[in-house]
C-alpha cells in the first residue's frame, strides 16, 4: 500500500484498490481490528462520491462485516440497517445481490446480538 501510495498517488482508484486488497489479507489473518480501520477509510472515500454508489455501499458492506467479525452489532446493525440498505435498495434495486448481501448480513446482526422479538419490532 505504501509503495502504491508513493509510486502511483496521482492514480487513487489504484491505491483503493490496494488498501481494498490489503483489508482482505488482514481480514484473512485474523487481524480484524486492522482490517477495520482500512475498510473505514475506504468506505470514507468512496462516501466522498455519493452515498448511492455502488462502490460505496459494497465498502459499507465490508466495513459492517468487520464490525460483526469483532461483535460489534448494535454498530454493524445501525451502519446496515439506516445507511447502507436504503441507499442500496434505491440505487441498486431489491434483486441486486449487494442489497440481498447487506440484507443477509442485517439479518445475522440482529439475530447474533442475542435481540428479542420486541427489540426487532
Amino acid at each position: 500500500l505504501a509503495l502504491h501510495r508513493r509510486h502511483w498517488s496521482h492514480d487513487e482508484e489504484n491505491i483503493l484498490v490496494a488498501q481494498s486488497n490489503l483489508a482482505s489479507c488482514l481480514d484473512d489473518l485474523g487481524r480484524h481490528h486492522e482490517a477495520l480501520v482500512l475498510s473505514r477509510e475506504l468506505y470514507a472515500s468512496f462516501a466522498m462520491r455519493g452515498d448511492s454508489n455502488e462502490n460505496t455501499i459494497s465498502s459499507g458492506l465490508n466495513v459492517s462485516s468487520s464490525l460483526m467479525k469483532l461483535e460489534l452489532w448494535d454498530e454493524a446493525t445501525a451502519l446496515a440497517r439506516d445507511q447502507l440498505l436504503p441507499a442500496a435498495r434505491q440505487s441498486l434495486g431489491n434483486d441486486h445481490h449487494v442489497t440481498l448481501n447487506l440484507s443477509i448480513k442485517l439479518a445475522v446482526a440482529l439475530t447474533s446480538a442475542r435481540r428479542t422479538r420486541d427489540d426487532l419490532l
